[in-house]
């Protein structure tokens, strides 16, 4: 079985004395498969103590709007480890996700996945899964700035930062060397966001040649997340930014047969928190039917990074020998269950094999590796303002570029003139095509007339679009890094 990831945050060796962690016990099943959880550790002699933190509906509720209680920061701050049980985020606008605001503000740059099928006995269409989806968990679209700008056109900010990409491609290589993992798979879409994509990839790049004994490979992510659906046991480990991590981590976590049963891991260096990969399913909320093995396994990967690993393993293969008895709750009955059970029963059946091993499925076993990745600034570099893109609402008449062009070009001067101007990215000002679809937001790109411009220039220029009635929304200044231009080129240009 795959073994947890640890950083600097866990101690150096397991201790007798116990731990006390940080729990949240959650919205909807949260309550119950946390008490089936926590009656298991105990069982299995986990040296913990719990220190409740309320986070969730009730704290979204009561008026703040991250869905955590001021005073729950110092408790997870103090104890460095959260267990946390599903949330419900409230319907409706002005609620912020939990998860992104701990995530973020922790520093937890690291979200680990394991994700295995446990075949025959859960039934998967690929019953020789094992792999490690390794997200990053702080940037790109998840940084959440975003706009309204016009009457039509909405944006969002993707931001990609090499110190962010060095750090999660390199916990990942160091992962794979640490659990002798052979492969190491970056996914990106760097064909089309050069620069953004385009930074992670060359980061992976880089780092990849540090690790000779480690194979690595990319894939564009479009095809590569219809590989994990279709052929997953073809990965190992598999490094990805934010949104496409988050992703692939559920296309593969299906594939093995149930979201239900896969656990999370979000590392950084001086917090972690520990969670099920699923949602808090308010639909079945008080039943005694909700399957626990999400988050006892993000439990156990908690254990690992407690240097707790015997017990670890002992919970894990207590559970996989209970999926082996045929004893399943009904998310994953089927063709191999010999008794159906609930919440509380299914706890009880775990604990009832503490100290037996699986007889087929792999057992598991947590070596005493850690992974430990610093976070570093980059060396500043030679930065040249060589021009702006201008972005303009505008709606008069029948659209055409060529008014807004022959408006713009009467604006050009002190160092300044329009290039071009695109509409969704796609060049419509010189030359145009007649069948490309215009919208009420334009991007004008001002180039310099000389080696550079000033910041002084730019705003004397935006004053002069001010002046003639346009409406400026946003201005993207256009830089060169080193003498290497540091900005896309319009569709077209």
């Amino acid at each position: 079985m795959t073994d947890a990831p640890q950083t600097a945050a866990a101690p150096a060796s397991a201790s007798a004395e116990p731990t006390t962690i940080a729990v949240a016990h959650g919205d909807g099943i949260g309550p119950e498969i946390m008490e089936a959880t926590l009656r298991i550790l105990e069982a299995a002699g986990a040296p913990l103590r719990y220190d409740t933190v309320e986070v969730g509906e009730a704290v979204y509720k009561s008026g703040h709007t991250s869905g955590i209680a001021p005073e729950s920061w110092d408790t997870i701050r103090k104890h460095k480890v959260l267990l946390k049980a599903p949330i419900t985020t409230p319907q409706g606008g002005g609620y912020k996700s939990l998860n992104v605001t701990l995530r973020k503000s922790l520093g937890m740059f690291a979200n680990v996945r394991p994700v295995q099928s446990f075949a025959p006995y859960v039934a998967s269409p690929h019953p020789r899964i094992d792999l490690v989806i390794v997200r990053e968990n702080e940037e790109d679209t998840y940084a959440g700035i975003e706009h309204r700008q016009t009457t039509e056109v909405y944006q969002t900010l993707k931001l990609i930062t090499r110190p962010g990409s060095e750090a999660i491609v390199r916990y990942a290589f160091e992962y794979a060397r640490a659990h002798d993992r052979q492969r190491v798979t970056c996914m990106t879409k760097d064909n089309i966001m050069k620069l953004t994509d385009g930074l992670f990839h060359k980061v992976f790049d880089e780092i990849a040649a540090e690790y000779p004994e480690i194979e690595a490979d990319h894939r564009i992510i479009d095809i590569g997340a219809a590989l994990v659906g279709a052929r997953p046991d073809a990965f190992d480990v598999i490094v990805a930014p934010n949104l496409y991590g988050d992703i692939l981590s559920d296309i593969a976590a299906e594939a093995s047969g149930s979201v239900g049963l896969a656990g999370s891991a979000n590392v950084g260096t001086e917090v972690a928190m520990f969670e099920a990969v699923h949602g808090s399913a308010p639909d079945i909320a008080g039943q005694g039917v909700a399957n626990p093995s999400g988050l006892l396994r993000g439990a156990v990967m908690m254990l690992d990074h407690l240097n707790h690993d015997r017990i670890a393993e002992t919970v894990e293969n207590a559970w996989l020998a209970t999926l082996e008895a045929g004893v399943h709750t009904g998310d994953v009955a089927g063709e191999h269950t010999t008794k159906q059970v609930g919440t509380s029963a299914f706890a009880d059946a775990v604990i009832a094999r503490l100290g037996e091993t699986p007889s087929e499925l792999p057992a598991a076993h947590y070596s005493d590796a850690s992974v430990s990745v610093a976070v570093h600034p980059t060396p500043r570099v030679e930065k040249q303002l060589v021009g702006v893109d201008v972005f303009l609402d505008w709606a008069e008449g029948d659209r055409h570029p060529d008014r807004i062009g022959t408006a713009l070009q009467a604006q050009d001067g002190e160092g300044l003139r329009l290039k071009l101007i695109t509409n969704r990215g796609v060049k419509v000002f010189p030359d145009g095509l007649p069948e490309t679809f215009w919208t009420d937001h334009w991007r004008c790109r001002f180039v310099a007339t000389g080696a550079s411009v000033t910041p002084r220039q730019v705003v004397a220029l935006l004053g002069r679009l001010t002046e003639a009635g346009f409406d400026v929304i946003k201005t993207e200044n256009l830089y060169t890094f080193d003498g290497e231009r540091a900005y896309s080129l319009a569709q077209g240009e």
